[in-house]
């Protein structure tokens, strides 16, 4: 259950719309201003320290919950549909869907890149935007990880960097520059709103796992797969690999891809490097083996700085080769 402790912040780190970072005599702390307002130094304030307290990957930040120094903050959202709902931070977002009443639920061919981590994302997305400079990205963020867009330091650097054109935030996941009430919904905002050329899926910073096969937010690429084919799109599956995590499920293909492909009642794209190929792990699989440029060149000369499970592409050059295969694959559709 939630743990709670009263602070007093002594110093705003950064901020950026969203999110302010601080320190408070209690350890660091992120504030997401959409929720709970923005916060000085030597006010008092309520943190939650559950995450930070069982040692999650947090980096060691713990949460503001209130700031005492105020009696009352309200900020009017822009509709009527709830997001954290029946939570005492429940916020009136709005959707985007209110707005578009008679959307088209048909994605007329959009190519949808399925990833199971937000690393993930942000490689695709760069590989994208070097591979086809016009193209209209839009990232379509689940509620799988964090919920907070503006948590993301990656898509930040991204937007900074002119890689997405577009941020779609579905299910309770919130502060895109639209809200959508599920994925599907996401994907027609993208396509027929948005104006995209190709949607990137993914969870936000985080992923939930277990070790056991079904217990990982992961496998939701399935939905987001079946989704994608069923109302006319073109899925392909982001595949994790690995050659330097330490867990042996994780080597090589990782098993979350595996029972993904089993799951999915559709039958994706899997876009691969040679050098995963025949990996067991996709047998049977419809893949699509790929050319992959040199990942780390071209995150680098857009001054992106990207670790997955705190490793950057030097040192698992592998998971970002997997992850840039996806890129290519879409890149191919938009020949055609």
């Amino acid at each position: 259950m939630p743990a709670y402790v009263t602070a007093t912040v002594s110093e705003v780190l950064a901020e950026r719309p969203g999110l302010q970072r601080v320190a408070t005599d209690e350890g660091r702390a992120y504030v997401l201003t959409d929720l709970v307002g923005t916060v000085a130094a030597g006010d008092r304030v309520v943190l939650n320290t559950t995450a930070v307290g069982l040692g999650l990957g947090t980096g060691g930040w713990h949460v503001v919950h209130w700031n005492l120094a105020r009696e009352s903050w309200s900020q009017p959202g822009p509709g009527h549909i709830m997001k954290l709902r029946y939570t005492s931070l429940q916020a009136d977002t709005g959707a985007a869907e209110e707005d578009h009443p008679d959307l088209p639920t048909g994605l007329t061919g959009l190519p949808v890149v399925a990833c199971s981590l937000h690393s993930q994302v942000v490689v695709v997305a760069a590989l994208l935007r070097h591979l086809r400079p016009e193209a209209s990205i839009a990232y379509v963020m689940t509620d799988g990880a964090a919920l907070p867009l503006a948590l993301s330091d990656m898509v930040f650097r991204l937007r900074e960097a002119k890689v997405l054109d577009t941020t779609i935030t579905a299910g309770q996941a919130f502060g895109g520059d639209m809200e959508a009430v599920s994925v599907p919904s996401a994907l027609a905002l993208a396509r027929h709103v948005a104006g995209a050329d190709v949607a990137v899926v993914g969870m936000g910073p985080g992923v939930v796992g277990t070790g056991s096969a079904l217990g990982t937010t992961s496998v939701e690429v399935a939905a987001v797969l079946d989704a994608a084919e069923a109302l006319g799109g073109r899925p392909g599956l982001c595949v994790r690999a690995s050659a330097a995590d330490v867990r042996e499920r994780h080597r090589g293909v990782s098993h979350h891809v595996g029972t993904a492909l089993r799951l999915v009642r559709s039958v994706p794209s899997v876009p691969v490097p040679a050098s995963v190929a025949d990996d067991g792990v996709l047998e049977g699989a419809a893949l699509a083996v790929v050319d992959v440029p040199d990942v780390p060149a071209v995150l680098a000369g857009m001054g992106l700085l990207v670790t997955s499970m705190g490793r950057g592409p030097d040192e698992d050059p592998l998971f970002y080769e997997a992850a840039g295969a996806a890129a290519v694959w879409a890149v191919g559709l938009l020949g055609e």
